[in-house]
């Protein structure tokens, strides 16, 4: 099939209802997980977005088990495990990294257990690790749309505050902010963008949205606000790219798009290092 034959064949294929929300879709998760990944990572929370997402499998299977709508337990369940690892971190003197371990860990295998008790959803089981964007809904695009409209108006409105709390925690708390608040606030929307994306993208990738993107703008950012801004664009960018990839090549559309963001960090890791320019999240 020549070039120009298999173009129209992807042209043609977008104009499927299905392929066009399922690239919004993607568009509205890469925005938020690029942008809430810039603080994430700084805050050296990466590893609560894996945590997370595995962890969202247990209300997953609590839903299941109790004949209610999987979509309909998983973000409160994904606020109440958020609020909860708040308190722990808060109340116990474990490493960050330790204690998400053992909350991912444990929520795993419980899940895991629960699902097994769930026979006639095991078919499904590879729909909850990897995600079908293709099956996103308008429903699923106007809350992921209203969504993102608060990580724009929480990140822009308090972006300076955000900076201070990220880069210099004990100055924050000199100035009189309540880093309490703002980290609980933060944690929680993140814990909604994580719920939400994992239809779409899946337990297992839905991390990569939030930290591959976030992490390939750092090595190419000169300033903090470039940075949030180039992460927030480099999630959408993959997600398109991964959508076109997978429409061309008849690849899995997730996978493909976590293969893109993989690309594009390896080609900002041989990039000129510009990052610490003005030396932000060098702590």
């Amino acid at each position: 099939m020549s070039f120009q034959a298999e173009l129209a064949r992807v042209i043609e294929l977008f104009q499927f209802p299905f392929m066009q929300r399922a690239m919004i879709g993607g568009v509205l998760t890469g925005l938020m997980g690029g942008m809430l990944g810039s603080f994430t990572i700084l805050r050296q929370l990466s590893f609560f977005s894996d945590a997370l997402g595995h962890a969202a499998l247990l209300g997953i299977s609590i839903g299941l088990l109790m004949g209610i709508n999987p979509s309909v337990v998983l973000l409160p369940f994904a606020v109440l495990f958020a609020l909860g690892v708040t308190y722990l971190l808060e109340r116990t003197r474990l490493w960050t990294d330790a204690l998400l371990n053992i909350i991912y860990s444990s929520s795993l295998a419980i899940a895991i257990i629960i699902l097994s008790f769930v026979g006639e959803y095991k078919g499904g089981l590879n729909n909850l690790l990897f995600g079908d964007i293709l099956a996103v809904r308008e429903l699923d695009l106007v809350f992921s749309s209203l969504l993102l409209i608060v990580c724009v108006v929480l990140v822009g409105l308090t972006l300076r505050t955000q900076m201070l709390v990220t880069l210099h925690e004990p100055l924050a708390i000199a100035r009189g902010v309540s880093v309490s608040a703002h980290r609980t606030a933060f944690i929680v929307l993140l814990s909604l963008v994580v719920g939400i994306s994992i239809k779409a993208i899946g337990v297992l990738l839905v991390s990569a949205f939030v930290v591959i993107p976030a992490c390939a703008a750092r090595l190419l950012s000169r300033n903090f606000t470039n940075y949030v801004l180039l992460s927030a664009g480099l999630g959408a960018f993959s997600a398109v790219g991964g959508m076109v990839l997978s429409a061309a090549f008849n690849l899995p559309s997730g996978p493909t798009i976590v293969a893109v963001q993989l690309t594009i960090f390896l080609i900002a890791t041989v990039l000129p290092y510009v990052g610490s320019v003005q030396g932000y999240g060098s702590h």
